[in-house]
């Protein structure tokens, strides 16, 4: 069974209706890149995935074992997150409060989880920093390795590279492609629509018509076609 499908959903807000009969579905160890417009529901799509606000229409399931506590997020920072005044390691450990419960401290074994992962993530260094003195690039990878202590399973990735430069951005998406290679799913809203048929394995292009097929099967449809010219911004 896929980890996560998508039946016949209608998404929106306030009454708001955004986009309708989204289907598609998600395996482990898919990497599928959400691209389309501005106000094209994208972010709320994310939102509902996470359980953080349901859908106007239609059904989201899980499957594989996958518990809503085991969906590692990463979100579009604001500048108060940005200026958060905590050290790396307390950030990333917080990436294991999901398995908590009503346990006030954290174990032996998910200290070491936070640990391993900012070794992952070529953090370490900076565990005793305050997480408001690093640069762009470094916060994102601290908050990789904070979403990974949540799953070993499925990342969401809500424009991960936004406002990076162009070197720490291709750093970054090697990184993502490096835990889609290692059987972590990934599912990313990107704007860059170039950098998501050269990563992803499939495409959620979410507009007037949603595609959704294999990143070749989008460079061979209309959509893609026309969006992969540069007819229009992404």
């Amino acid at each position: 069974m896929a980890q996560v499908q998508v039946r016949d959903v209608s998404l929106g807000y306030d009454n708001n209706l955004l986009v309708e009969h989204l289907d598609f579905s998600v395996n482990a160890g898919d990497y599928l890149c959400i691209v389309g417009e501005n106000g094209t529901g994208k972010s709320t799509l994310m939102r509902t995935l996470l359980g953080l606000q349901k859908p106007l229409a239609g059904s989201i399931e899980f499957g594989d074992g996958l518990k809503s506590t085991e969906i590692g997020y990463l979100p579009q920072q604001t500048d108060v997150q940005r200026d958060f005044p905590a050290s790396v390691r307390e950030i990333v450990l917080s990436g294991c409060q999901g398995r908590m419960g009503l346990r006030p401290f954290y174990t032996k074994e998910e200290k070491a989880l936070a640990e391993t992962n900012m070794e992952r993530m070529g953090i370490s260094e900076f565990a005793k920093r305050c997480y408001r003195e690093l640069s762009g690039g470094q916060q994102q990878r601290v908050l990789l390795a904070r979403a990974l202590c949540a799953t070993r399973k499925i990342l969401l990735l809500d424009e991960p590279v936004a406002g990076l430069d162009p070197k720490v951005t291709a750093e970054l998406y090697k990184q993502i492609a490096e835990l889609n290679e290692e059987g972590i799913t990934i599912i990313m809203i990107s704007h860059d629509i170039d950098a998501a048929v050269s990563y992803a394995s499939h495409i959620l292009h979410v507009a007037d018509k949603v595609f959704f097929g294999t990143r070749e099967e989008y460079k061979d449809s209309a959509l893609g076609r026309r969006f992969l010219k540069g007819g229009e911004d992404e």
